[in-house]
């Protein structure tokens, strides 16, 4: 099992190419090795494959818009993505849908056009990645989660879960139960951290995120339960950093869990 960095935390810095080059050397100097793909400008994969070898960097996943999938070629993502030699597709949640009433409305929707999706990319050699937030396990979904709805709706062998322990956490959820029941269809998971009190000065927000083992979850357990449940990578996402750098960030994250789990390295 090996920790990873989220791009999507750095994303102010990838919104170029030149600039998106430069934040992966700083992610690979940092020491991180695998690297989620997520929220940065376009590329042409073969730039990619290249920027990710000349870093000593793997590509375990991406997040791209549901919309590509379900208006585009999912051959020709499948084949895009196995040019940096990534056969893993997350999508950051359910799309919305036109002249939804609430979130919960997203589900059906998603569930008609995903299900074929999923089966699709499975059928190529790749694999499907569902990352929730919070609202999943909330309001309507609060008996029946959507991660409860997709394992019942979805093949087995069509679909995995990038976990995001923090907003599942936040939501109210044992995070240990949901990880020993998702047993081996967690590959690849997100790691955040938070605490509840919110400094003076940051609006608009939920809650504190922080660096792993600086927020208030118990990440001890949490890893633990993480290998024995065949998860293979941990992928430090902090959506915002506020007036702290990104890179520390992302270092003080990438610290913390190998001094309490060195062979995370």
């Amino acid at each position: 099992m090996q920790i990873g960095a989220q791009l999507y935390t750095v994303h102010n810095h990838t919104t170029n190419l030149e600039d998106f080059s430069k934040t992966l050397k700083k992610v690979a100097d940092i020491g991180y090795k695998s690297v989620q793909v997520s929220g940065t400008c376009p590329y042409e994969p073969e730039w990619l494959r290249d920027e990710l070898l000349k870093n000593n960097l793997k590509c375990v996943l991406t997040h791209i818009p549901p919309k590509s999938l379900i208006n585009g070629d999912i051959e020709q993502i499948v084949k895009k993505h196995a040019i940096f030699d990534c056969r893993n597709i997350g999508i950051g949640g359910m799309p919305a849908t036109d002249g939804e009433q609430g979130f919960e409305d997203r589900y059906e929707p998603f569930r008609e056009k995903f299900v074929p999706i999923a089966k699709q990319i499975r059928d190529l050699g790749a694999k499907l990645h569902f990352h929730n937030h919070y609202q999943e396990f909330q309001g309507a979904f609060a008996k029946t989660s959507v991660i409860d709805r997709i394992l019942e709706d979805f093949p087995e062998d069509s679909i995995d879960f990038t976990l995001d322990l923090g907003w599942a956490a936040w939501a109210g959820v044992d995070v240990v139960t949901l990880i020993k029941k998702l047993s081996g269809r967690l590959s690849r998971i997100h790691l955040k951290d938070y605490l509840d009190e919110i400094p003076a000065g940051i609006e608009e927000e939920r809650v504190y995120l922080r660096p792993i083992y600086e927020g208030k979850l118990d990440y001890d357990s949490y890893i633990n339960v993480l290998s024995e449940a065949g998860c293979e990578y941990m992928l430090v996402e902090q959506d915002r950093c506020y007036n702290e750098n990104e890179f520390d960030c992302l270092k003080r994250s990438f610290e913390n869990v190998t001094k309490h789990f060195p062979d995370t390295k």
